[in-house]
């Protein structure tokens, strides 16, 4: 039987066409197979930008023995995460049910039915000094548990089901108050990094989210320990080799709690969260080496991950060329530095990146991970630094580059655009503007359909029907909607909320996943998209994992439809939203930070900032980006046309009197 991922249009299933495991993609093929011949199903869940999903497809699935075990005993499907994540979210929790850990490769074993059984992650070849058993006996051991314990397959399945259909409604009523953000914040500072920012230990995970909701606490309350964990945060990450130096941007986390040794994938959705995170910094703060940051984001982005012409952002890219090499595009041996740079620039780069015969790369230890560990000794070396840096990006555009996965999915699409028109205010820079306005409007007319919603893709009609890529692109468009006032981005925010408001909320109460919530959330797959096995079982996510949650972004949406509108039915149904998830957002804390952001809007004043005036360069368009760069927590701009400049701010329900002048304006923000 051949392997039917060739035609599949995902680069990660692509990437297994040649494997000899017979592979289908998800769908009601496979189920069928498994049922008609009684096998039970191996589910493969990755990405193309995932380390150790390379790492199990290299050692075990490209194997021809492996293989044979395989296609002797189970039906095998693969599935791009990216693609499918409402596979993806329904499996992981299974999975995390049976081993405590989730991630990828996520390696479930499912009856024909789609009911999980056994599972885990990564499966090395052979058992290894982890505790981790070889994959092969894994499967004799499964295979034969499926056909000779058929009851305790049963029991398995049945238990995981039921942890499952309760874990994925993840509503918790309850009342919302000034106490609610006061005790996610002190959760928040019981979790940081004293020593190197951040939030716990190692593994490192960036948490922008946390940071603006704590850079707005800070704002509000005037705390130094607020301001403390922001700016440690952003400047350990700045400094880390968790950040690429050399080329700009985040890879996605770090293996140590000081930041320098990162997995080196680098995703469109990480990039986004923390490019504002760093322009709120920079605006908030003035820090130059946050500006910096942000303005490395950028370039990056507008090289490597991104279409200017087409209009859109792409997905990731992957940390490795090939099978092992582990990060070798990303990182230097001494004679590798020494070779890209000039005589006098070497000794200064080695000094300030610690690049020393010895490096932190265990797979080979000559090489280096590029991190921050002392500044120039003198001014005369910062140029010294900065031609380095150049000369360092000019050796490193020799190698060959990782693999970048095109697919432009429209949640992070709609992220990252958010994030372009955000720094093309603070940044001052119009090439962001028109990037961002590009994809949006390619959003609208190529992802957008009345019936069915945003598609996850743009320019595919399949698959449809997610929550976060209708939240997402809403949150995108009222952006351009402040950035241009053009009434058409608001209007287009209204309807894509309504159709999550009819296709997406929950009216019965609980649907089905028995969390407490009663009615009231919005499902993450709209409600008339069911499919196999788990996908027929509701989910209202509110944890930021890994991206900002559904519920989180459309609680966000709802308020600012409420400032901008004064439209009573938005200001509803964020209540109704906010009452539905309350008893959930203290305790989440880090991981509900999206959603704490927007109980935040809810229960504080709102600055609004209406700038009137002729269009075209002249002091109502220099009030209009003063109001966009300007650092305010819960910030709604208004930019209307009228024959004289003008603007006022209001707080709450204070106003103050109109202004005509930049300087007026900035003196009333701060």
């Amino acid at each position: 039987m051949p392997n039917l991922l060739a035609t599949e249009p995902s680069a990660y299933l692509k990437s297994a066409a040649h494997q000899p495991v017979h592979w289908h993609p998800w769908g009601d093929a496979a189920f069928a197979r498994a049922r008609a011949e009684d096998k039970p199903i191996l589910l493969d869940i990755g990405a193309v930008w995932c380390h150790w999903c390379h790492v199990m497809d290299g050692e075990s699935y490209e194997d021809a023995g492996v293989a044979d075990l395989l296609n002797a005993d189970f039906v095998c499907i693969k599935v791009d995460r990216d693609e499918r994540p409402d596979v993806d979210a329904r499996y992981q929790r299974a999975v995390q049910a049976l081993s405590g850990q989730g991630g990828w490769p996520l390696t479930a074993f499912l009856t024909p039915e789609g009911e999980v059984f056994y599972g885990g992650t990564y499966f090395p070849p052979e058992p290894n000094h982890y505790g981790r058993p070889g994959f092969p006996s894994v499967l004799r051991q499964v295979a034969g548990i499926y056909r000779q314990q058929r009851d305790k397959v049963a029991e398995h399945a049945r238990a995981i089901r039921k942890h499952v259909a309760e874990s994925l409604d993840e509503a918790r009523s309850g009342d919302v108050s000034p106490a609610t953000l006061e005790r996610a914040a002190a959760e928040m500072a019981r979790a940081f990094d004293v020593r190197y920012g951040g939030f716990g230990t190692a593994p490192k995970f960036p948490h922008p989210a946390a940071v603006q909701f704590l850079l707005a606490r800070w704002h509000d309350t005037h705390e130094d320990w607020a301001r403390e964990v922001v700016e440690k945060t952003l400047t350990g990450m700045a400094r880390g080799g968790i950040r690429d130096h050399v080329g700009g941007g985040f890879h996605r986390y770090a293996v140590d709690e000081r930041w320098i040794v990162p997995h080196f994938e680098k995703m469109a959705y990480d990039n986004s969260e923390l490019l504002h995170a760093y322009l709120d910094g920079y605006a908030a703060l003035g820090t130059p080496l946050f500006k910096r940051v942000a303005q490395g984001i950028v370039d990056w982005v507008l090289e490597v991950l991104s279409d200017g012409e087409r209009g859109a952002f792409y997905t990731s890219q992957d940390a490795d060329v090939r099978f092992g090499d582990d990060g070798d595009y990303w990182t230097w041996t001494v004679d590798e530095l020494r070779e890209a740079l000039s005589e006098k620039a070497f000794p200064v780069a080695r000094r300030v990146f610690d690049v020393e015969e010895q490096g932190e790369m265990h797979h080979n230890p000559r090489k280096n991970v590029l991190w921050w560990k002392s500044d120039p000794a003198g001014d005369d070396e910062w140029p010294l630094l900065e031609r380095a840096l150049v000369q360092l990006k000019t050796a490193r555009d020799h190698r060959t580059a990782p693999f970048v996965d095109t697919t432009p999915y429209v949640n992070w699409n709609a992220m990252m655009a958010a994030a372009f028109l955000h720094a093309g205010a603070v940044l001052d820079r119009r090439d962001c503007n028109t990037l961002a306005l590009r994809v949006l409007g390619r959003i609208w007319t190529e992802a957008w359909d009345e019936e069915g919603g945003m598609s996850h893709v743009i320019g595919r009609t399949e698959p449809r029907g997610l929550l976060e890529d209708n939240v997402h692109a809403a949150a995108a468009f009222l952006d351009a909607f402040e950035a241009t006032g053009d009434e058409a981005w608001r209007t287009r925010a209204i309807t894509v909320m309504q159709q999550c408001r009819r296709a997406h909320w929950d009216d019965a109460g609980g649907g089905g996943g028995g969390g407490g919530g009663g009615g009231g959330g919005f499902f993450d797959v709209a409600r008339d998209r069911t499919g196999a096995a788990y996908l027929a079982t509701p989910a209202k996510p509110v944890q930021d994992t890994p991206t900002p949650s559904g519920n989180g972004v459309a609680a966000l949406v709802l308020a600012r439809l409420a400032a901008l509108t004064d439209d009573a039915q938005w200001r509803g149904l964020l209540d109704r939203q906010l009452a539905t998830f309350g008893g959930a957002a203290p305790q989440l804390a880090l991981y509900g930070a999206t959603l704490l952001r927007a109980v935040d809007w809810a229960l504080n004043p709102v600055t609004r900032v209406e700038v009137s005036g002729v269009r075209g360069p002249g002091a109502a368009c220099d009030m209009h980006l003063l109001a966009l760069q300007a650092y305010r927590p819960r910030k709604i701009v208004i930019r209307a046309t009228a024959d004289r400049p003008g603007a006022t701010v209001c707080v709450g329900t204070t106003c103050s009197l109109p202004v005509a002048t930049p300087d007026a304006l900035r003196a009333l923000l701060s």
